[in-house]
């Protein structure tokens, strides 16, 4: 297995709109991620590295992939390196490109104000109706498969978003302003619903209105709810700036350096007199 180095920071484009991810280049990330479960085999699906990213993107903290990539993949990191994973620095390369073309697009889109979830610009993740995919099968492909329906849908997303937030969970403190602190809950509570398995009865077809009923009709209300929540999430959290970290009164400087405090005074001359 090939040492790959590890981005110190996102290459994200300044003025160009992200052209849209294709089908079959998804397909090309799940080929990717496929490949590397051969060797670490609790590797994600790509859902839940949607889910990851867009956490990522509306986090209040920039945090570069070489922080992020050994969370998510457990690539173990040395000098910048990462080693274990990608098969060469072909399929790093492949991959890293692909995925910030996908981050690229979350972050326009997340970016661009809405009305309706259906328009072209808005955010659609690309979760997937595992129910609906199970119940697709043969008898005979269904027979060996486990007892359970499958994951509910959008389920595998949440999971990854909240992943994400629980990585980073210092930078998602609520702040001391309540209704903004507010704002922040109700959005994550809405994510974290879809962490929850779906058991209503199903009554709709989540991709096809001729499609087995997967999916309960309040399950596709969660999932709404929690798309828009990442809207509002990009936006109170890009209103909070990073987190800066409180000044401990025991890191007590030297008598001529700054005060703690902020004041701009020396610290002799300010809560370092007396």
């Amino acid at each position: 297995m090939t040492s790959v180095p590890l981005p110190s920071e996102p290459k994200i484009a300044a003025n160009a709109p992200p052209s849209a991810m294709s089908p079959s280049e998804f397909d090309e990330l799940d080929d990717i991620l496929d490949d590397i479960r051969t060797r670490k085999d609790e590797t994600p699906q790509w859902e839940f590295c949607e889910g990851f990213m867009a956490a990522l993107i509306c986090c209040r903290r920039v945090i570069h992939p070489s922080e992020y990539l050994p969370v998510l993949l457990d690539i173990h990191a040395t000098n910048e390196t990462g080693e274990g994973a990608f098969a060469d620095e072909a399929q790093f390369g492949k991959f890293t490109g692909l995925w910030m073309r996908r981050w690229n697009e979350i972050a326009e889109s997340l970016n661009t104000d809405i009305d309706d979830l259906a328009d072209d610009c808005a955010y659609n993740p690309p979760v997937m109706d595992v129910r609906g995919a199970i119940a697709a099968l043969s008898p005979e492909q269904r027979a060996g498969l486990p007892d359970s329906q499958g994951t509910s849908f959008a389920q595998v997303w949440a999971l990854g978003f909240m992943f994400a937030v629980e990585s980073w969970a210092q930078e998602w403190m609520p702040p001391r302003d309540e209704e903004t602190a507010k704002w922040l809950h109700d959005s994550l509570d809405a994510i974290i619903a879809l962490t929850e398995d779906d058991t209503d009865a199903p009554s709709v077809s989540p991709f096809s209105e001729e499609g087995p009923a997967t999916a309960s009709e309040k399950r596709m209300d969660q999932f709404n709810a929690a798309v828009w929540a990442v809207y509002d999430l990009r936006t109170v959290m890009g209103s909070l700036g990073p987190r800066v970290e409180p000044a401990r009164k025991n890191d007590k400087p030297g008598r001529n350096e700054p005060c703690y405090c902020g004041s701009g005074k020396k610290y002799k001359k300010c809560h370092g007199a007396g």
